[in-house]
């Protein structure tokens, strides 16, 4: 309770006759109404600084009770449903007659207002409100308020049994009255009045009244009227000329009656109307030229009718037309001819809860010339909703801010539904659509200044990051009573200005794929989750969202994506260098262990001790020649007794490459490489002398002979390291080129080199080979 009010009421006081209270000077409001005071027995200063005074239904509360009570400062006391006699009580009292509240002090006929009226005139010249509500006045004649003085501002007649008004006659030389209310009385009918009386009446209402029907001219005595006030009543007749004469009329209320039918009269004089309310009548056509002269009209609600059919030229003159609400009609389709008087103007469209339904996706979008267009309300389409929803239906709606699509039973959301939108701020689509919603990504691509969505019972199943993930601007998220069971936390994570969270019914799973979700919620400080403390699990209703176990989703987790990533970089490491350093070892290591498997190995170790052959010549195809007609004779023939096993004379037809080169290697005490470029560039080749430099190495058996065709520098077999390596440790031969002194001398010796090496026994003690190096310039 502020210091400056004091709310005292229903408390049974019966007085304030205590000595000791005191009131604070700070103290301007005191509530004493609904108490049992018969008197207030206060010293007579107790009330001095009081502003505001209730006093109301204290009804044995009498006239002699406020007797000296000091009341000047009072500037409003009610007194109704006491026993105060109101013409006795200013009799008595220093408050100012101006500020005392009439209403409910039993003022019901002509003698008593009268009286009153009188003994206004004695305390003052003029008044600015009367208010006689609740007096269970009657009827009013001529003189009842000839007598009063002029009263300037209200006079307030409502909730009374007045069955009549008589143009207002009553009131008399009452001239200078601003607003006159008869709300809640009995009149039921408005008559013609042509007498031009109250030239200064600004606003009047007859709301909640009977009135059956309205004369033509019925208001014609107040023709500087600005707001006149019918609605709630039972008006089935308006004639054609009843509001004529009212060029000033700025706001008309005829909701909530029971008119059919408008003509394109009605409102012939009414062009500086700016706000007329029409809802909840009986209209079903609105025919051409009906508001031709309300040019200067801003709203118009046309809600709650039978509404049809619109004529071609119905709402042509509403230049300035900006809302417009005909929701609860009829109406079966939305024809965009009829918005072009008012395209430039309009900017709060209500649709809903018509009989709009569309079948086809393939529909010229009727709001394409509504530029300033910011609300637009089409939720509620009776039968069976819009059904389908037109690709490009919003085209052109560019500064529409709310759109209301709800209780629509969409079957499909197109991707491009609202990529006109860009202005968009608030979207509903709660239980727009029949069953499961597949949201496509990108459906909300474009609608990056939405700051509230409502997807409440959509069947939404998943709640991704691509349909989501635009809406930077989102704050207000409402996903309750959907079936998605678990929401990604990352998608949440891309709406950074989300601060009220909805998701209440979503059937949400307490497992470890939820645990990322129960952290977000209880520990975002940014995000208001709706009820959070009270969401339960689904298996398990006795347990709660917020607090479910969440230990074992974290067992080691650390540990298991530290040693698998570490595997992982490792083998990403190692496996390159392996590649390059080991393959043809691992390639070889593979073929001898399949050998052995198979019991093969054993057999070639056999045909090794009786040595098949007594050389593998190992050579690419380019250096074919040489070896058929240089080494073939010289080994083979001019008497020598070698065996030679060769590519193409001797490999097994129809098996393995492989498995005849190791055959080959193995079956041959000595393996020839024929080396030249062509041989170093052959897979071939280098497999071949891998084989033999791996029996070499790995037996310590002398079995690999090398022969250079052509001088290779040292740079060309910096990359043959292996090659390099036998070169270091064994015998290797140089084909004597054409530029030799003596080149038979020099082939001749080469052959004598040659065959002494193939005779020569393998040893396993070759160190002293290895010391023995030999070339043939």
């Amino acid at each position: 309770m502020s210091s400056r009010q004091n709310d005292l009421s229903s408390n049974n006081l019966t007085s304030l006759s205590d000595s000791n209270i005191s009131l604070p000077q700070s103290l301007k409001v005191l509530d004493l109404c609904r108490n049992n005071l018969h008197t207030l027995g206060c010293n007579p200063s107790l009330l001095r600084f009081i502003q505001v005074l209730d006093l109301s239904f204290n009804s044995k509360l009498s006239t002699k009770a406020l007797e000296g009570v000091d009341l000047r400062n009072v500037k409003r006391l009610q007194l109704r449903s006491t026993s105060v006699k109101a013409v006795e009580f200013l009799n008595i009292s220093n408050i100012s007659a101006g500020h005392v509240v009439f209403s409910g002090m039993g003022l019901k006929n002509d003698s008593l207002l009268i009286d009153l009226c009188t003994m206004l005139r004695r305390k003052r010249s003029w008044i600015k409100n009367i208010d006689l509500t609740h007096n269970g006045i009657h009827n009013a004649t001529n003189s009842t308020f000839s007598v009063c003085p002029q009263i300037i501002g209200a006079l307030d007649l409502s909730n009374n049994d007045l069955n009549k008004v008589h143009c207002l006659d009553f009131l008399g030389k009452q001239v200078g009255i601003k607003k006159f209310n008869a709300e809640h009385n009995h009149i039921t009918s408005l008559k013609s009045c042509k007498t031009i009386n109250f030239n200064n009446l600004k606003e009047l209402s007859y709301r909640y009244n009977r009135i059956l029907s309205v004369s033509g001219y019925a208001f014609s005595h107040m023709p500087k009227i600005e707001t006149l006030k019918l609605n709630i009543n039972n008006i089935a007749f308006l004639h054609r000329k009843a509001l004529r004469g009212l060029k000033n009329l700025k706001t008309l209320r005829l909701d909530n009656n029971l008119l059919t039918d408008l003509f394109n009269d009605t409102f012939k004089d009414n062009y500086n109307l700016q706000i007329l309310n029409l809802r909840n009548n009986r209209i079903s056509v609105i025919f051409n030229e009906t508001f031709m002269n309300l040019r200067n009209l801003i709203t118009l609600d046309l809600g709650g009718n039978k509404i049809t059919q619109i004529h071609p030229s119905g709402l042509d003159g509403l230049r300035s037309l900006s809302k417009f609400y005909l929701d609860g009609n009829n109406l079966k389709q939305i024809d965009s001819s009829l918005y072009h008087a008012f395209q430039d103007t309009l900017t709060v469209l209500d649709l809903q809860k018509n009989f709009i339904r569309f079948y086809k996706e393939s529909v010229i979008s009727p709001f394409v010339n509504l530029s300033k267009l910011s609300d637009l309300k089409l939720d509620s389409q009776r039968n069976y909703g819009l059904v389908v929803l037109p690709k490009k239906f919003f085209k052109g709606l560019h500064s529409l801010e709310s759109l209301y699509l709800t209780n629509n039973k969409i079957d499909f959301l197109p991707p491009e539904a609202f990529d006109d939108l860009t202005s968009l701020k608030f979207l509903t689509l709660d239980n727009c659509c029949v069953g499961v919603a597949q949201l496509k990504p990108g459906v909300f691509k474009n609608l990056r200044n939405l700051t509230r969505l409502v997807v409440e019972n959509m069947g939404i199943q998943n709640f991704s990051k691509d349909v989501f993930g635009n809406l930077t601007k989102l704050r207000m998220l409402q996903l309750n009573r959907n079936v998605m069971q678990s929401i990604s936390v990352d998608a949440l994570e891309s709406l950074p200005k989300l601060h009220y969270l909805d998701m209440r019914n979503v059937p949400l799973s307490c497992t470890c794929k939820n645990s990322l979700l129960q952290n977000y919620t209880v520990n975002n400080p940014n995000v208001q989750i709706v009820y959070l403390y009270e969401m339960k699990c689904q298996v398990d209703k006795k347990q709660k969202f917020h607090n479910f176990d969440t230990k074992v989703c974290y067992i080691d987790q650390g540990k298991y994506l530290f040693f698998s990533t570490a595997a992982v970089i490792f083998l990403f490491t190692v496996s390159p260098l392996l590649y390059v350093k080991l393959y043809w070892k691992i390639k070889y290591s593979y073929y001898v262990f399949r050998s052995w498997f198979s019991d093969h190995w054993r057999r070639l170790r056999e045909k090794e001790e009786k040595c098949t052959y007594d050389a593998f010549i190992s050579y690419n195809f380019s250096d074919e020649e040489w070896v058929m007609n240089q080494l073939l004779p010289n080994l083979e023939g001019n008497g020598s007794s070698f065996k030679l096993c060769l590519h193409h004379r001797d490999f097994e037809v129809g098996r393995y490459i492989v498995d005849n080169i190791v055959t080959a290697v193995y079956s041959s005490r000595k393996t020839i490489c024929v080396v030249s470029k062509n041989f170093l560039r052959s897979e071939w080749c280098s497999l071949e002398i891998q084989l033999a430099s791996y029996r070499l190495f790995d037996e310590h058996r002398d079995v690999l002979l090398l022969v250079f065709l052509e001088p290779i520098s040292e740079r060309q077999l910096s990359s043959y390291h292996r090659m390099r390596k036998v070169m270091l440790k064994k015998t290797y031969l140089q084909w004597p080129g054409p530029d030799c002194t003596d080149p038979s001398q020099a082939q001749e010796l080469f052959w004598n080199q040659l065959r002494r090496a193939i005779r020569a026994e393998s040893s396993h003690a070759d160190s002293e080979s290895s010391k023995n190096h030999s070339e043939i310039a």
